[in-house]
């Protein structure tokens, strides 16, 4: 089996391994919505108390959840499958009776998933992503890509490789985009390289008034970039539960959405 092109998808019905495909599984479409509720958090690999509280009371009220450094613990799965109708994991690591990596859940399957793995040059352990598409009640389809990216590098290469993976699939996409995560922009080249790719895509990202999201070196690592939407509100949630806070944004829906032309990166 390819280490590179695979999701596990768990459901009330239990997991199931999913190929990309070319072509898109219609089951069910988001509700005519006219906002879509989106948390995202780096997780910790579960290892602190009370990460299941802070779901319980912020996420599973949200549309979709982008989660980071997953493990596939009965708990977590649990409050998934309780609360979402999937949620789909890149495993990046897989062990006897665990995988980890990047996971989202959402409250309508996705027509299209896609995985992505980058080796950390030293550690040789895999960041993991993941792009889902969802067909919307207009026709179009919603794309979101959850990121853990890579995070020790000696320059930006690996980085920017990393990055750059995710260009082709925001520039031939012509609905709206969500494209969010722990960027890992712990140094100015990193933060630079990553708010040039989102530019030259036409995304935008969410400003927090409250920003407490977790900083290195004074460059914060979680964003939530979008386009062909609007941003009704915005928070990051404080918690001991993660070494990192989530990040919370209501989306309002446009009607048209006009994508960017392509950009050489």
């Amino acid at each position: 089996m390819s280490k590179t092109n695979f999701t596990y998808r768990y459901t009330d019905a239990g997991r199931e391994t999913i190929f990309p495909s070319p072509d898109y599984e219609h089951e069910k479409t988001l509700p005519n919505l006219r906002y879509i509720s989106v948390m995202v958090w780096n997780i910790f690999k579960q290892q602190r108390l009370d990460w299941l509280t802070l779901l319980e009371e912020h996420a599973k009220q949200r549309h979709f959840v982008l989660l980071q450094e997953a493990h596939s613990t009965q708990n977590l799965i649990d409050f998934a499958t309780r609360n979402f109708l999937v949620a789909d994991q890149v495993p990046a690591i897989e062990l006897p009776n665990m995988t980890s990596g990047v996971m989202t859940l959402s409250k309508v399957p996705p027509v299209y998933c896609k995985a992505f793995r980058k080796n950390e040059p030293f550690l040789r352990l895999p960041k993991s992503a993941l792009i889902t598409l969802y067909q919307m009640h207009d026709g179009r389809y919603l794309m979101v890509i959850n990121v853990h990216a890579v995070n020790f590098s000696l320059g930006v290469g690996i980085y920017r490789e990393q990055i750059k993976s995710f260009a082709e699939h925001v520039m031939n996409h012509n609905g709206p985009v969500i494209f969010a995560g722990d960027f890992n922009t712990w140094s100015r080249a990193r933060l630079h390289l990553l708010y040039q790719f989102t530019r030259r895509m036409g995304l935008r990202p969410v400003r927090f008034d409250n920003d407490e999201r977790k900083n290195v070196f004074k460059h914060p690592l979680d964003f939530i970039f979008y386009r062909g939407l609007e941003v009704h509100s915005s928070e990051v949630i404080r918690t001991d539960a993660s070494d990192h806070n989530p990040l919370v944004v209501t989306f309002k829906i446009q009607d048209t959405e006009q994508a960017p032309a392509a950009s050489d990166l």
